[in-house]
């Protein structure tokens, strides 16, 4: 493939419009005036705006030291949750005094007495891992994998692990899951920052898909159910990149760039592998290649939607790239049915859509 093909591979959506405007209109093999081929030019200003469009860090703040946390198991649960409740409130006075009043809100919110979160660190962009159910009695069991841009700051968005856990969950309950379905909202890796061009890069996927690897074991001392992997975006490429190495049912991917792979046979899983998009999701714009860009992998392989990967499709509605565990859409239902293991009752795309 082309170096200047290469050079947009996965970061078109990152790039500011004009910014894409220019490259796109260059070709490879053309001189510019100043003698500089304009493939070139290409890598260079693609290499640039990642520099220049990376986010700041976080200001440093001072938090307390986290409390050692019991082994998980079925019995420490209720104490490991009361741990981390009490550090989150605590985190959150530190962070409303080292200037974060944002964090220091979305912190709050999260140290309510009726959430439960297995582990928690506020550290960097934070991390945090909630149970939504009981999750000692569950015969199924849901992870909701986020992609990237989320943070500790925004758990509880729209994309967010937080609000997504609680939804499925309600969802479940609406279509007559009761105690039966636990699910687990999981910032329990880096995400990429979505101005970064680790983004379009296996870097955050391949050290999230360790972590979770190491979770799902965890999970299993507590509770040995089947269970789901629901992967929203940069989530997918983790469940991707995770696929070979763990025991579960299902993996749901939507919006996805690419799960790493060309097909589902390249995932080396038994699951069952599931992808929908909704019609309004302008990640079906990223071109869904994988190359090596300068000696570094860009890109996430063919498109899971396509039928010639392999996966199961699901009827994803009409939503943008944000709205898939939105209250009321088609694709809450769908990942819902999916997390319970009634593969019949899910929706397939329309002819068309």
């Amino acid at each position: 493939m082309r170096l200047l093909d290469s050079a947009r591979i996965g970061l078109a959506a990152l790039w500011p419009h004009s910014l894409r405007e220019q490259i796109d209109h260059l070709r490879p093999g053309k001189i510019m005036p100043n003698s500089i081929p304009r493939k070139t030019l290409a890598v260079s200003i693609a290499l640039s705006a990642a520099l220049v469009t990376s986010g700041p860090a976080h200001a440093a703040i001072a938090f307390s030291p986290l409390p050692k946390l019991p082994t998980l198991s079925a019995s420490s649960l209720t104490e490991r949750y009361d741990l981390n409740r009490a550090a989150m409130a605590k985190a959150a006075d530190e962070a409303q005094f080292g200037g974060e009043p944002a964090l220091a809100h979305a912190l709050r919110n999260l140290a309510v007495p009726n959430r439960d979160f297995l582990s928690f660190d506020p550290s960097g962009d934070g991390r945090g891992i909630e149970v939504v159910g009981d999750l000692v009695h569950a015969q199924r069991i849901a992870v909701v994998v986020p992609g990237a841009g989320n943070t500790l700051s925004n758990f509880d968005s729209a994309k967010g692990p937080g609000v997504g856990a609680e939804a499925l969950y309600h969802q479940a309950q609406e279509l007559g899951a009761g105690k039966s379905l636990a699910v687990i909202g999981w910032l329990g890796y880096d995400p990429p920052a979505v101005d970064s061009m680790h983004i379009a890069m296996l870097g955050h996927a391949d050290a999230g898909a360790k972590a979770l690897k190491a979770f799902l074991a965890q999970i299993r001392t507590v509770n040995k159910a089947p269970v789901t992997l629901l992967c929203h975006s940069y989530g997918s490429v983790v469940c991707g990149q995770a696929a070979p190495h763990v025991k579960v049912t299902d993996i749901a991917v939507f919006g996805s760039p690419g799960m790493g792979v060309g097909s589902v046979a390249d995932l080396n899983t038994t699951a069952r592998v599931w992808a929908g998009r909704g019609t309004s999701d302008g990640i079906a714009d990223v071109p869904h290649v994988q190359v090596d860009l300068l000696g570094v992998s860009v890109g996430f392989g063919d498109d899971p939607v396509d039928p010639a990967f392999g996966a199961r499709l699901f009827d994803a509605g009409k939503g943008g790239h944000s709205d898939y565990l939105r209250t009321g859409d088609t694709a809450l239902r769908n990942l819902a049915l999916i997390a319970m293991g009634r593969d019949d009752e899910v929706s397939t795309p329309q002819s068309g859509s």
